[in-house]
């Protein structure tokens, strides 16, 4: 049975850094493309960044570049999204989520295996 957590989460202030990780079991992450969405309260959910094979460049929503990072650490079977100069706007409950083949993101339907998510807060 496949399962993601996620931790990390929590309140900041505006300028702030979070570490946010997603955790797998029943799931190698290195085979699998691994993203991050969020949902605002009162918002849709969005897809904030994910990341591919070794050769491809991780994706980022345009409100969070050069602000976060994805990263994956295969010995570890984690995928962590390190975010920087937190906003405001930042805030809401991030998950995680894997695709089943690996392939090519042509739509958010890929990801099939979610996490429960984690709160980020940031506000002063």
């Amino acid at each position: 049975q496949v399962q993601l957590v996620e931790s990390g989460g929590g309140l900041v202030q505006p300028g702030g850094s979070l570490r946010l990780t997603c955790a797998a079991s029943g799931l190698t992450l290195d085979y699998h493309v691994v993203a991050w969405f969020r949902q605002a309260p009162g918002k849709e959910r969005e897809g904030v960044s994910y990341i591919s094979g070794p050769d491809d460049d991780p994706w980022y929503t345009d409100s969070v570049k050069g602000r976060f990072t994805i990263s994956r650490d295969n010995a570890k079977n984690t995928v962590s999204l390190q975010m920087n100069n937190l906003k405001p706007e930042d805030t809401g409950i991030y998950y995680c989520a894997a695709d089943r083949s690996g392939g090519v993101v042509s739509s958010w339907a890929v990801f099939e295996f979610w996490g429960q998510g984690t709160q980020v807060t940031v506000s002063s």
